[in-house]
């Protein structure tokens, strides 16, 4: 199908004010919380509600809004076996990702030896401070991890926020309408429909406190930890970002070489979600925004719905480069040096553990403990030496964890056949509104990928206006 040229921006295109973008007003809200938090470190610790009470609006509809947008975009889709094939693509990426991830992490660690000469003795330990930030929880092994998968009662999924056991019950749901058939279930699809256009609604409001919440996350993790931690793990923390940037750098290219996405484009188009995952710490904060400005620019509604939340319990590049390098570094800091079969047995390890520690508290540390306790090199308690620069991390871990996911989406679009590079360009144009009436009929078609997705807004990201 022939794509006419997307017509000119009219006035309804126009950017808004710039004390007015959402961008803008987060930005100085984080450097207003990294000034309190320095100068006040008292003030800045005690402001962590404002930050945890935004992420607690955001997952108030987080679950909700999952179910929705799955089953609306499943139920678009006339095939229900290429769900099966959407979901078999992102786990096999997400599986290479992630080992590509560990093992670039355990390169950087022995290049760099960011613990080397630390010497620290094992009699000064204690396994009270790490108890203290994993809790009681214990790793889930292969089996507990899927089956937790499966919920054993529905309500109890959405009660419990747990988006894997939301995930499958969506799909079913969705896979349901298909084979019953989409004109018997007509009103059922219109009532989600518009449920899901309220929701956005919700989500708009929501958003507009993101400030707020952004600048007291940011006070608080500089009040309590301060910027002195810096100096302690300079080398550790070198080596973190060091290794994010060169794997950044690389999911440039491979966004570019396979779907043709030019990903400072897309940063640029979703800077507003980046931003906010950095003040708050959390790619949490930007699920649902995130998952509508994919949908704008190309990707379909099933293919989003189903990779991007199956993607934050999955393909967490960002947290697999920390763990691989912590680990090397926590041996050298006992002054071990792993050779290479105990280097591969933890990528073994890690590959497990990284995976079955979605939603656990403390789950990196947890994820550490299980892979020491296995190798016996160095005591678990020893883990608790990575208490203050855990924080210090969180920067670089959400950006590589959002951006790898929002790149894994683009790809199984693609290699599924349900990417509109069209809609992308359009979208980074700020003329969403004209693609998404091209790309109603969609593709051979079939339901395009952002026909008729309802937008968190008018002030914020929607079909009919993005900036």
């Amino acid at each position: 199908m022939k794509i006419p040229p997307a017509p000119a921006a009219g006035p309804s295109a126009m950017k808004k004010p710039l004390h007015k973008s959402l961008f803008f007003q987060i930005l100085i809200a984080v450097i207003a919380g990294v000034s309190v938090g320095s100068f006040w470190p008292e003030l800045g610790s005690s402001l962590r509600p404002l930050g945890d009470g935004f992420i607690q609006l955001i997952k108030m509809i987080i679950a909700p809004l999952i179910f929705l947008v799955i089953v609306t975009g499943i139920s678009a889709v006339d095939d229900v076996k290429s769900v099966g094939r959407v979901g078999v693509k992102a786990l096999l990426y997400f599986t290479g990702a992630t080992l590509f991830a560990l093992a670039f992490g355990l390169v950087v660690a022995n290049v760099v030896q960011p613990g080397a000469g630390l010497n620290v003795d094992p009699a000064t330990l204690s396994q009270d401070a790490l108890n203290a930030k994993t809790t009681t929880a214990s790793p889930k092994d292969a089996g507990q991890f899927l089956l937790g998968i499966i919920p054993t009662s529905v309500v109890g999924a959405f009660a419990s926020n747990t988006l894997l056991q939301v995930l499958c019950f969506s799909v079913f749901f969705g896979a349901a309408i298909v084979a019953v058939g989409r004109e018997r279930c007509k009103p059922v699809i219109a009532l989600l429909e518009t449920t899901l256009e309220l929701f956005f609604k919700i989500m708009g409001w929501v958003m507009r406190v993101a400030p707020l919440g952004a600048f007291g996350a940011m006070a608080f993790v500089i009040g309590q930890y301060g910027l002195s931690s810096l100096g302690t793990y300079a080398l550790l923390i070198g080596a973190c970002y060091g290794s994010a940037l060169v794997f950044i750098g690389l999911l440039f290219i491979v966004a570019w070489v396979y779907p043709r996405v030019p990903l400072w484009q897309f940063i640029k188009y979703s800077r507003e979600e980046f931003l906010l995952a950095l003040g708050t710490a959390s790619t949490e904060s930007v699920l649902p925004r995130i998952m509508t400005k994919l949908t704008n620019a190309g990707c379909s509604r099933a293919t989003t719905g189903l990779v991007v939340p199956t993607g934050y319990s999955f393909n967490l590049d960002g947290a697999a480069l920390y763990l691989s390098i912590s680990l090397l570094f926590l041996a050298q800091a006992f002054g071990h040096s792993l050779d290479l079969g105990q280097q591969l047995t933890a990528l073994g390890i890690l590959m497990l553990t990284s995976k079955g520690m979605a939603g656990v508290p403390g789950s990196a540390f947890l994820a550490l403990s299980a892979t020491a306790g296995a190798l016996g090199v160095f005591p678990v308690a020893g883990v608790a030496l990575l208490l203050g620069a855990d924080r210090l991390m969180d920067s670089m871990r959400v950006t590589v964890n959002l951006l790898g996911n929002c790149v894994a989406t683009f790809v199984v679009a693609k290699w599924e056949g349900q990417f509109d590079r069209h809609a992308m360009l359009a979208a980074f144009q700020g003329e969403t509104a004209a693609a998404a009436e091209i790309l109603t009929a969609g593709p051979a078609g079939q339901a395009g990928p952002a026909a008729s997705i309802p937008g968190p807004g008018a002030d914020d990201v929607a079909i009919q206006k993005v900036r």
